[in-house]
């Protein structure tokens, strides 16, 4: 399947921005801190973790712990998508038992990968409880999951596809929408 970029939707400060809002609400929601962690979904949720976190400190002067999750293993397409599976490292700073957990990925879609993780995180230990942040909703959901902090709502067709870039995995921050190409 060959895409067609078709227009940027954020850009390297629209994402700050919104990283900077989503940190305001953890604290709100959360009433502070205190024991709370956020967990990076492998591959492009653990470097937004990671920014969460810089601006949680800016925020609050707090180091809040990051960890990073791969859930290759729990997903439910895991015949359907991989021959031979690359499974990453998933590396926790802290127990998670009793923990407030922010689960951070880059979109939410169908919400099957937030399910995977949900049974990921489960098999470290029992959180407090578990919210989730994205930085695209796009909707066209299977499963009852929603998010609790969203960076940005992007209606789409089920033929559209959002790419969220960063800096540490593609070389620059943002966030396209691409559709697939005609063949003439």
């Amino acid at each position: 399947m060959e895409l067609m970029e078709k227009a940027q939707i954020m850009d390297r400060e629209a994402m700050r921005r919104a990283l900077v809002r989503i940190a305001h609400e953890v604290v709100e929601r959360n009433k502070g801190l205190e024991d709370v962690i956020l967990v990076g979904i492998h591959r492009r949720g653990y470097p937004l973790a990671q920014r969460l976190a810089t601006a949680l400190k800016e925020v609050e002067g707090v180091d809040v712990p990051v960890g990073e999750l791969d859930i290759t293993l729990y997903r439910d397409d895991l015949t359907l998508r991989f021959t031979q599976p690359h499974v990453e490292a998933t590396r926790m700073p802290v127990e998670v038992a009793r923990k407030r957990v922010v689960l951070v990925d880059d979109v939410l879609y169908t919400g099957r990968t937030i399910r995977a993780a949900l049974d990921a995180l489960i098999d470290l230990g029992r959180p407090q409880n578990i919210q989730v942040a994205v930085m695209i909703d796009r909707g066209h959901r299977e499963l009852p999951i929603r998010a609790d902090y969203v960076g940005k709502n992007v209606p789409t067709s089920s033929k559209e596809v959002i790419h969220v870039k960063v800096e540490e995995i593609d070389g620059l921050d943002e966030v396209v929408i691409a559709e697939e190409k005609d063949h003439e």
